[in-house]
């Protein structure tokens, strides 16, 4: 897992790992992390080489035993894509994906992230996805993939839906759900749709 300053962060938080074990230090009721404050992450998936993920966090915490991190009081989240030539080549432009909006995010030694509730906005579709879980099943953010939630609500120019065990990918694709709990609709009457990530009033057809 890669964070910005990342080897700097990392490289820190060992550091007050190292000095909370140094002689003299206090013990009593010693954790296993070390946390920093007022920090902006940026996170490059392993298993989505093109992706990237930005977060302001209040609080960063590390465990190096569980090999998770824990962001809290989050801001700025988002996923943005690099872009490639028709060569394949990396141009050195980026494009928004997705936002991400959620009181605090786990993330763990493969880049997944966990919390008990997000809200994702695809920029291309113009969609929101409003997801639930619980500590024990939480909402689940899988790079390369998309993303699972125990329970979620689904809104678009052109479907909304109210989807139980959810799995959708970041294209948007509604891979998976309870049939016999969830729900979905097409927006065929919608009066807006959606241009290069904005909504806007659909033309109406002449009569």
């Amino acid at each position: 897992m890669q964070k910005t300053g990342l080897y700097a962060l990392l490289a820190i938080l060992a550091f007050a790992l190292i000095f909370a074990f140094l002689p003299g230090a206090d013990r009593e009721g010693a954790k296993t992390d070390a946390t920093l404050q007022g920090v902006e992450l940026r996170l490059f998936p392993s298993r989505d080489a093109d992706a990237v993920w930005s977060f302001s966090a209040k609080n960063v915490s590390s465990n190096p035993v569980s090999n998770e991190t824990l962001l809290t009081g989050i801001s700025g989240g988002k996923r943005v894509l690099k872009e490639r030539g028709a060569d394949g080549k990396l141009t050195g432009r980026e494009t928004l994906d997705a936002t991400l909006d959620a009181p605090d995010l786990t993330i763990d030694g493969q880049d997944d992230m966990t919390t008990v509730k997000a809200s994702i906005r695809l920029v291309k579709e113009c969609a929101g996805i409003v997801m639930t879980g619980t500590p024990q099943n939480p909402v689940k953010i899988e790079q390369g993939y998309g993303f699972t939630a125990p329970i979620a609500d689904i809104t678009s120019p052109f479907l909304n839906g109210h989807a139980e065990k959810l799995r959708m990918s970041f294209q948007f694709d509604l891979d998976d759900m309870d049939n016999d709990t969830s729900s979905t609709s097409l927006n065929l009457d919608s009066e807006e749709t959606c241009e290069n990530g904005k909504l806007v009033p659909r033309a109406k057809s002449k009569t």
